[in-house]
């Protein structure tokens, strides 16, 4: 076949997912794949050859600001690292992994991963030799390799287009990446629906075979299925969980039945459960009250009140407390900040912690989550982490973030917004906007 033919043939394959097809010259391959990328990274265009879910690819990876020649960094370590993977739900299936994959991976000199819905890596286990190889390049446990972090790569790419994807060599948008070849399938929950991680196969070119590809999709396929016959009962689901951010009023979840507090029952239920150790009355009034004629008697009233809510079995007194554990999704932001796990706090946090309280202690941590939140987003410099902070209601007049943001994604919009809010800073208060923390 003539140079000239080749470029159609290549394009021309019968399963796009798939990087190489039999009979396909492996080394020329990469030859038309490392012109192709030269070319985007130089022009921003893509020729024709590069198939078309690796084109995507690149232009969102460029968009979100990554070089060729960039790297991924490591986000959880250690301790932090062994938290969040204990809590996470495919932790469950790590054992079906291992006993599927884990020969494979030994023998064939390949890597098994496993990272989370926000491309960032769990596990990396496999053959010694290789891994020494995939440490130089940061494919380590804890390292993000989301696409907005590293670009084009199959684990990556996978969560980010919620479908199986094999990625040969140069379609590796970092260069460094762009000896391997790897194969992921992403991983769901059988009742939800929703994208948990994905399930990555990595090594040499022996793994360019739509064999490869077939192989992590089954194994997706079959731990979804072992998680659908664990059952929700194994799941940490009966605990009551406590939905506080971006709503005025709470909403409390107990066994199946949704409760829908009152203003103040919320402000009340969220420090409870903040304390599990319990508040005094005295130490409830200073929480929740500004005015200081406030009396203890009203602080009863609306106590029983509550109780007769939720029920003899969920409230208790002296001191008042919450008798079982109760779930929040304040704590859940605040753990996964705690951990660098900020994608998923950022994911969690669905605005302010009851915008409407006036409550001192309700007011202060209000404050500091947000304030962590923000601080993190800040120096995560994701474009698109950033982008949903500023055009949320809480964040439209953030002016530290819109900065953030025009720094790492320039575009006309962001920077005619950025200039607005500047100009109302110099000229002075137009009005007076309450803060949402």
């Amino acid at each position: 076949m003539s140079p000239a033919a080749s470029p159609s043939r290549e394009a021309d394959v019968s399963d796009p997912w798939v990087a190489l097809e039999p009979g396909t010259d492996p080394a020329e391959r990469v030859r038309v794949l490392r012109r192709a990328h030269e070319t985007f990274t130089a022009v921003g265009t893509v020729p024709r050859p590069v198939r078309a879910v690796v084109a995507d690819s690149w232009r969102r990876s460029a968009r979100a600001g990554v070089g060729p020649d960039g790297t991924a960094s490591v986000e959880l370590a250690d301790g932090d690292l062994g938290t969040y993977r204990a809590e996470h739900p495919l932790a469950r299936v790590m054992p079906l992994f291992r006993e599927l994959m884990g020969t494979f991976a030994a023998d064939g000199e390949h890597l098994l991963a496993v990272c989370d819905a926000h491309g960032r890596l769990l596990w990396v286990e496999g053959h010694p030799a290789t891994r020494r190889k995939a440490d130089r390049m940061n494919f380590v446990p804890g390292a993000r390799w989301a696409e907005t972090a590293v670009g084009t790569n199959a684990p990556g790419t996978a969560v980010a287009v919620d479908r199986p994807v094999q990625v040969f060599a140069a379609e590796h948008f970092i260069r460094r990446v762009q000896p391997w070849t790897c194969a992921a399938a992403p991983v769901h929950d059988p009742r939800t629906g929703r994208v948990l991680g994905a399930v990555d196969i990595t090594g040499g070119d022996g793994l360019a075979h739509p064999h490869s590809l077939g192989f992590v999709q089954a194994v997706a396929r079959a731990a979804e299925s072992h998680l659908a016959l664990l059952g929700p009962q194994d799941d940490p689901v009966g605990a009551p969980e406590l939905t506080a951010l971006g709503r005025d009023e709470a909403q409390l979840l107990v066994a199946g039945r949704r409760i829908r507090l009152s203003r103040r029952h919320s402000e009340i239920v969220v420090l409870l459960a903040r304390h599990p150790e319990g508040l005094t009355g005295d130490e409830l009034l200073c929480a929740l009250y500004e005015d200081e004629s406030v009396t203890p008697v009203t602080l009863r009233a609306e106590l029983a009140r509550l109780r007769r809510t939720l029920g003899p079995t969920l409230l208790g007194s002296r001191p008042y407390r919450l008798l079982v554990p109760v779930e929040s999704d304040v704590a859940v932001v605040e753990r996964r900040l705690e951990a660098g796990a900020v994608t998923a706090a950022a994911t969690t946090y669905a605005g302010p912690l009851l915008p409407g309280s006036q409550a001192p202690a309700v007011v202060r941590l209000r404050r500091r989550l947000a304030d962590g939140l923000r601080t993190a987003l800040i120096a995560r410099r994701d474009p698109d982490l950033l982008a949903d902070w500023a055009h949320a209601s809480w964040g439209e007049d953030d002016l530290d973030v819109w900065r953030a943001l025009a720094t790492v994604r320039p575009t006309p919009a962001v920077r005619s917004r950025l200039a607005a809010l500047e100009h109302e800073l110099t000229a002075g208060p137009v009005r007076e906007r309450p803060s949402p923390w």
